[in-house]
């Protein structure tokens, strides 16, 4: 009975020395991936945020900030009931230089 005993508390000393090393393995494992991760997050995903927002910038200053020709379309801007702020007729984030009216731009661009 005792050599039982004893040959179970190898086992079981062998067991926990061995999941042991498989937890350390897996700790230095995931520690290289947060190495790895920090690395490409700051050579390739700053850099390409930082080049989305060059190429946004020079697009903004190629375009044209002219208003476009109202042209008024029978199917568009329609008003049905009001809306239930400011004048009823504008849309919520309504932008006067951008959004028309049902009968036209607001402000008219010189």
């Amino acid at each position: 009975m005792a050599a039982v005993g004893r040959l179970s508390q190898k086992l079981l000393k062998s067991a926990a020395l061995t999941q042991t090393r498989q937890l350390s393995a897996a700790v230095a494992h995931s520690e290289q991936a947060a190495k790895t991760w920090k690395i490409l997050s700051f050579v390739v995903a700053l850099p390409g945020v930082a080049v989305c927002m060059l190429n946004m910038y020079l697009r903004a200053q190629q375009h044209s900030h002219e208003q476009p020709e109202f042209i008024s379309y029978s199917h568009l801007r329609i008003r049905s009931k009001r809306f239930p702020w400011g004048d009823g007729s504008k849309t919520l984030f309504h932008n006067p230089h951008v959004n028309a009216l049902p009968d036209g731009y607001e402000q008219h661009d010189h």
